[in-house]
């Protein structure tokens, strides 16, 4: 049995990396970690980010870069790097969905999960914000904060007190003693134009606004509006979500990655994960009705060197078998190219992708018109009827899981 430790009732989680887009491009600059680094901000430009080191001297995004520089002559300026952003953001949200499918992207960098369904493999939403953020250091090397709570406002609050690289926990029955102290500008969606208009009627904090009758607040401020504020102060608003990706685009690329419980150098037990990260991707291309043409593994050694390759076919594919037959031979490359040394964590993704229709590749003579991708579809229909994983591929049978 699952220990106690008050979070039961708290299934909403708000999920944020820390300083995200800095603390990617830090990744592989480890000596400039303790430095004040920006990115972005050159001639006339923006700060899209900025480090903590960089924040204490009051530098923000959104500001220009002179009047970075002004606040923080030493700082160190990178240019940002938006494929790779996206890279990491769609393997942060992958790792989202191995514990839950009700993830709702709220940009490349947060997310909310409804964890009440992950309870019986992981434990309380406590431990699986703990979990999370543990996944997502060592898959990808940077922090985030965990809010938890009951409600998505209560959530976001809380992960933005949790910074950076904290968890912290609001149940429901303390709700109104965290949330009514606080200035009404640090509820979720109120901007500076509201809480301007809120100060000139003698609203400061969320309590003020709690203690304003509804009919009042409404006539102040609107139906809807005055509503929905009445709802964030006491901290009332919605508790389900919307599955969705970050933006209304279609992916570009679908990924996923594993830790090994024990770092191995044995080929056997790689291919089989390799395969098993190949069937996760490939069932969700087919389901969102996407081929792509380029593969690309993703490996880290024991000592955290982390090296990419990638290889473009001829034709794009969202076949199970192909995708893992080109990850392993990526991987083979990567054996002759860099030995055989003891691995920590792989990672399988397909890049370009493209709507089915109208993708669909030429047979070569000889060939014949039915295999593996109708063996494919037949285990997703397993799936869909039955549950995920009833079905899988031989080599999956054997062998304990890393």
């Amino acid at each position: 049995m699952t220990p106690q430790d008050g979070s039961e009732a708290c299934s909403i989680l708000h999920v944020d990396m820390d300083a995200f887009y800095a603390s990617v491009m830090l990744r592989d600059r480890p000596e400039l970690r303790d430095e004040p680094v920006v990115i972005g901000g050159g001639h006339r430009g923006v700060i899209l980010a900025a480090n903590y080191p960089a924040r204490r001297f009051g530098v923000r995004s959104g500001m220009s870069g002179r009047d970075a520089l002004r606040l923080c002559p030493q700082a160190v300026r990178l240019s940002p790097d938006y494929r790779l952003f996206e890279r990491v953001s769609s393997s942060v949200m992958e790792t989202f969905r191995r514990v839950t499918p009700l993830v709702e992207a709220y940009s490349l960098d947060e997310a909310f999960l409804d964890v009440s369904g992950a309870g019986r493999r992981l434990g309380t939403p406590l431990q699986v914000a703990e979990w999370l953020r543990a996944q997502v250091f060592d898959e990808q090397q940077i922090t985030c904060s965990v809010g938890v709570a009951g409600t998505v406002s209560v959530a976001k609050l809380a992960s933005r007190r949790a910074k950076p690289d904290g968890v912290l926990v609001v149940t429901p029955e303390r709700v109104v003693e965290y949330l009514h102290p606080l200035d009404v500008g640090e509820l979720f969606g109120v901007g500076e134009k509201t809480r301007a208009k809120l100060l000139r009627i003698g609203l400061v904090t969320v309590g003020d606004v709690a203690r304003i009758p509804l009919p009042t607040l409404q006539q102040m401020l609107g139906r809807a509006s005055g509503a929905h504020l009445h709802q964030l102060a006491w901290g009332t608003d919605r508790s389900s979500l919307t599955p969705r990706r970050s933006d209304d685009d279609p992916e570009r690329s679908m990924g996923a990655e594993e830790t090994f419980s024990r770092d191995t150098a044995d080929p056997a037990v790689i291919s089989r994960e390799l395969l098993r990260l190949s069937a996760r991707v490939t069932s969700r291309m087919r389901a969102a009705g996407m081929t792509g043409r380029t593969v690309a593994i993703r490996i880290r050694y024991s000592d955290f060197t982390t090296l990419t390759r990638s290889h473009t076919l001829a034709d794009p594919t969202d076949v199970t078998s192909l995708v893992h037959a080109e990850a392993f031979r990526l991987f083979e490359v990567l054996v002759a190219q860099a030995g055989q040394r003891r691995i920590r964590l792989v990672g399988v993704r397909v890049e370009g992708l493209r709507p089915r229709a109208g993708s669909e590749r030429q047979l070569a003579l000889g060939e014949r018109e039915r295999g593996w991708a109708e063996a494919d579809r037949a285990v997703d229909l397993a799936g869909r009827r039955f549950g995920r994983g009833v079905v899988k591929p031989a080599a999956l049978l054997s062998g304990d899981r890393p």
